[in-house]
């Protein structure tokens, strides 16, 4: 009995024992869950505490970055000012001595056009600022031998402005940094002339994109080195531009715009000394307007109205629409047609003393407002009205100007083989100043015309009027034994005179090499492709390519078939870019990785030598062969002795340079710079660099 009565107790403290654990264990439990309910009531009560400061400090953090970007957006407004007022202080003195004399009672226009000035430079956006600055560091950029430029429609190349964002590795893979957009501002469809009856400058043509496009596409171009150039036509505006339109409803300020006459009297005496540009496609220099009983001047084409510069009003709005272009961040502005942009009854009304004047006021307006913008002058005439649009060294004009007589004259030796012309046109723009920059090229969108030096080429029995004929003949393929295939553009029967189009390759012969399957021929051709443009990237200056020809494009006919474009024969090299033939420049044998390879050797060459630079010593030599083109080009202890063979002959250059041993460049051979063999169409750079002591 004692022994269950003492279990029974065991198993009571047992069970008090649990009782009591589970007391404790629950007491513990509360306990726990209270100190963490008071740590998570504390936690919550400093995140509430710790988001309050932050939502108490938050305006201020705002308030301070703020801050610090008004500081920096006004440090960086008062160093625009301070930066335009000092560039403005440089020139205005000059300026306003120019305008004034322009415009007599001019000054009240000329100092809106300085306010203007100042709120178009303080609207210039910083990466174009800091771009300013770099180049005003550097004023000879743009004259450095690494520079490669390429000319393109955009609707041709890429379809729109987008496309060609798309198609920049390609533009780089060409080796190109200056591109140079074809006419893009807003035109009448069917009355635009390829771009350059402007009817809005503020507008892209709508097809092609908008200005955010181009800005946008400035913008990448300039991150990857890309110098972005565009068409600015001075001379004129579409009759659909709203300034015309508002002319032509009678409001008086837009008329004087203009030139307008009632009858004809003063247009006849006009005619009398004013040349003719389009004879046969648009024929006089001004047109009836029967809705406003007026007659117009219209130097172009009957859609396009010249613009009066006697009017201080028309000179300050178009700086204003040229500067809009130069904030997008266009870094070229090629003048189009400038030698014609002022009238005078009794002249020819071409490069008058007014032009220069505006060119000059032109040149400092950007050296002011934006000094890392070039200004490209379209000046297609003989050489010595070309030149003054450089200025003096003192007074520049033109930053560059195209090289259109030695383009000329270098198709001129593609026909007769006689290299003379070219060398005279050689020795000439050798002995022009050294800060004088061409563009040079060999072909473009445009025709070719024989604006050749006839009085020197009389001595040798050729005759203006025979010769034009012969070289339209040749270069439609009409003449026996001819090589290239073009057509003829603004064809004047009566005189002879006539322009000619196509593209190199087809110019040069590839097209019809090709079409007969003459291999050899084709040889040749491509041989003769890469020579031409060797020399092209031999001459002082800026070399630009056509887009197209960097693969061998042929003339593109399909024109014909467009009745918008079938009366224009330089439609014959402004076809759609052929990217099905360019994927064939990676497949060897091929003529576009012939001449895409050729290209790009050549132009590595030139950018890796100083001897290249436009600056550098450039003269002619003897080859005792009026066939053979010679050159020779000196600096920084290099010598380029440049051979170029127009005959379809394998001949020998008896240059006689006596110096040493040289290496072609092309090919690495050692030889000497004597009796040089080169073959048919062929050329060959030979370099000698003096050892460095």
């Amino acid at each position: 009995m004692k022994s269950k009565r003492g279990k029974k107790k065991s198993l009571k403290r047992a069970e008090e024992t649990r009782k009591a654990r589970l007391e404790q264990e629950a007491k513990r439990a509360a306990q726990e869950a209270a100190s963490e309910k008071r740590a998570a009531a504390s936690k919550a009560e400093a995140e509430e505490k710790e988001a309050a400061q932050a939502a108490e400090a938050k305006p201020e953090n705002v308030e301070h970055t703020c801050r610090e970007e008004a500081d920096r957006e006004a440090r960086e407004r008062a160093r625009a000012e301070a930066e335009f007022d000092a560039r403005l202080a440089r020139h205005k003195d000059e300026l306003q001595w120019l305008y004034c004399e322009l415009y007599e009672g001019g000054q009240p226009w000329f100092d809106q056009l300085c306010r203007d000035l100042k709120n178009i430079a303080l609207d210039r956006k910083e990466s174009l600022c800091c771009q300013d600055r770099k180049r005003e560091a550097d004023p000879n950029w743009y004259k450095s031998n690494d520079i490669l430029g390429m000319m393109m429609y955009v609707d041709c190349f890429a379809g729109n402005l987008q496309g060609v964002r798309e198609k920049l590795d390609y533009v780089e893979e060409c080796g190109v940094n200056y591109l140079h957009l074809m006419p893009l501002l807003e035109s009448p469809e069917g009355r635009s002339d390829g771009g350059y009856a402007v009817s809005n400058f503020r507008r892209v043509q709508p097809e092609l994109g908008t200005m955010e496009d181009l800005e946008q596409l400035a913008d990448e171009c300039r991150e990857r080195g890309i110098s972005l150039c565009l068409d600015f036509v001075m001379n004129h505006t579409s009759e659909d531009h709203e300034w015309a339109r508002r002319a032509r409803a009678g409001e008086r300020e837009y008329m004087n715009r203009y030139y307008f006459y009632d009858n004809y009297d003063v247009p006849a005496e006009f005619e009398k000394t004013v040349p003719q540009v389009f004879p046969t496609t648009a024929p006089g220099n001004f047109t009836w307007l029967p809705d406003m009983n007026k007659f117009v001047m219209t130097t172009f084409y009957p859609y396009q109205w010249d613009l009066n510069y006697w009017n201080p009003v028309v000179l300050n709005e178009m700086i204003y629409n040229m500067l809009n272009l130069t904030n997008k961040g266009i870094d070229v502005i090629r003048i189009d047609a400038v030698p014609y942009i002022w009238k005078q009854l009794g002249t020819s009304c071409r490069n008058l003393p007014q032009v220069h004047t505006i060119v000059r006021m032109m040149r400092m307006i950007c050296e002011i407002v934006c000094p890392g913008v070039l200004l490209l002058g379209e000046v297609v005439m003989e050489p010595e009205k070309v030149v003054p649009y450089f200025g003096t060294v003192e007074k520049p004009e033109c930053h560059m100007l195209y090289n259109v007589t030695t383009m000329a004259s270098t198709w001129h030796t593609v026909a007769t083989g006689d290299a003379r012309l070219l060398r005279r046109q050689m020795d000439i723009v050798n002995g022009l100043p050294k800060d004088y920059v061409f563009l040079n090229y060999l072909r473009c969108h445009d025709d070719i015309g024989w604006g050749l030096d006839y009085p020197w080429l009389r001595q040798f029995g050729i005759q203006e009027v025979p010769h034009k004929r012969f070289l339209s003949d040749f270069f439609t393929g009409k003449f026996p034994d001819s090589f290239a295939r073009g057509e003829l553009y603004n064809d004047d029967p009566a005189s002879g005179d006539a322009r000619q189009c196509g593209t190199t390759a087809s110019l040069c012969g590839i097209e019809k090499a090709a079409y007969e399957r003459d291999e050899a021929a084709l040889d040749r051709a491509v041989r003769f492709d890469l020579t031409l443009h060797a020399y092209m990237l031999t001459q002082s200056g800026i070399p630009v390519i056509y887009s197209g020809d960097e693969i061998g494009q042929e003339n593109d006919y399909t024109y014909h078939e467009d009745p918008k474009k079938w009366e224009d024969s330089r439609y014959l090299h402004r076809g759609a870019f052929r990217w099905d033939k360019a994927e064939l420049r990676h497949t060897p044998g091929t003529i576009q990785e012939k001449i895409f390879d050729g290209l790009r050797t050549l132009e590595k060459i030139r950018g890796s030598h100083p001897v290249f630079d436009a600056d550098a010593a450039c003269r002619t030599v003897d080859t005792w062969d009026d066939s053979i083109l010679g050159l020779i080009k000196e600096k920084d202890g290099e010598k380029l002795v440049a051979l170029f063979n127009f005959s379809r002959y394998d001949k020998v250059a008896w240059v006689n340079e006596e110096d040493g041993m040289y290496r072609n460049l092309v090919t690495g051979q050692e030889l000497e710079a004597r009796g040089v063999q080169i073959p048919a169409f062929g050329s060959c750079w030979l370099m000698r660099e003096q050892e460095k002591k």
